[in-house]
């Protein structure tokens, strides 16, 4: 943070100096200093100034961002909860913050030990580091009460206050306060396995610029305080919910119909088309698989895993609300 803000200032600096330097200029006797000088001096005033603009807002909703503090929140910890919180877990959290394997990436296994440079593996590393990090008890998590774990899954809030950069555009702000704290109350059961790399979103002066114009794709609303799960069912309405915590809406947009490109990500296709060719059973095989009817596999940005470890009823829901028609 405080790296960005002398950045910030040393920019501010410039604006000031461009912005006396076109004053000068325009002010010359010489024709030619006036029309040069002017012009150099007023367009570099004003692209430092837009990055000054748009640097403090970016980091401003990155370190002081408008989020509640941390609840008053003891989980119970019950073997119930703790099933729960192991499914969800296997679903939507292995895959960004499994153990890292010899090549950098993510191998999907246990232990939870995070590491992952997110930034980096998908070619934004400019904009700084996003590592993922180690949801044992032997990380961070330690340190968190179960209300500061709490926010970080519903307001995407760190421990210091921070916004996370990537959780912030997930969904899981929309996971039932049930669901949160049954996820909170697996991760405590595990293992520690301690870890010595550097974790966290590490974000530099040109990140904040360019989320504060917006370059990063639209934040999805306030999360509310209470979130409550749709009854379970093979239906729609549950099985948008499935969606939620199998990280399909993260990637495919909030309904599902889509994602256009950001400056960091490629634009994401409607898969409701493709559903709606496919029956039940073969949607089931293709989501087990990777493999769809015409025996191509899917792409490899496509994280088909996570719903092959879903149960029946989950993929027959998530199959309803990929049928379904868009309101």
């Amino acid at each position: 943070m405080i790296g960005n803000i002398l950045v910030l200032i040393l920019v501010l600096a410039l604006v000031i100096l461009f912005g006396w330097l076109t004053y000068r200029a325009v002010r010359a006797k010489k024709l030619w200093l006036k029309i040069v000088g002017g012009l150099l001096g007023g367009v570099m005033t004003l692209i430092l100034a837009a990055m000054v603009f748009m640097g403090g807002k970016g980091i401003a909703a990155t370190y002081f961002p408008d989020a509640p503090d941390a609840p008053d929140l003891a989980v119970v910890n019950t073997p119930e909860q703790i099933a729960r919180g192991e499914y969800l877990v296997d679903i939507a959290c292995v895959g960004c913050h499994s153990q890292v394997g010899s090549d950098g990436n993510p191998t999907g296994q246990h232990p939870l030990s995070g590491g992952w440079n997110i930034a980096e593996a998908e070619g934004f590393g400019f904009i700084g580091d996003m590592v993922t990090e180690n949801l044992t008890p032997g990380g961070k998590l330690a340190n968190y009460s179960d209300g500061e774990l709490f926010r970080v899954l519903r307001y995407s809030i760190d421990q210091q206050g921070h916004e996370l950069g990537m959780m912030a555009f997930l969904p899981y702000r929309e996971l039932s306060n049930e669901d949160t704290e049954a996820i909170i109350a697996y991760l405590r059961s595990l293992p520690p396995v301690p870890t010595t790399g550097v974790t966290g979103d590490k974000m530099n002066f040109l990140g904040a610029v360019m989320s504060g114009a917006g370059l990063f794709g639209e934040a999805p609303p306030p999360a509310p305080a209470v979130v409550t799960a749709p009854p379970q069912g093979v239906n729609a309405e549950y099985g948008k919910y499935v969606a939620t915590f199998g990280e399909c809406r993260g990637c495919h947009g909030p309904d599902a119909t889509g994602a256009p490109a950001t400056s960091v990500s490629p634009a994401i296709p409607n898969p409701r088309p493709f559903v709606s060719e496919l029956t039940l059973e073969q949607f089931t095989a293709v989501m087990r698989s990777g493999v769809k009817p015409d025996g191509q596999p899917f792409p490899e940005t496509m994280p088909w895993q996570n719903a092959s470890k879903m149960a029946d009823d989950d993929l027959a829901a998530l199959y309803a609300y990929l049928s379904a028609l868009v309101e």
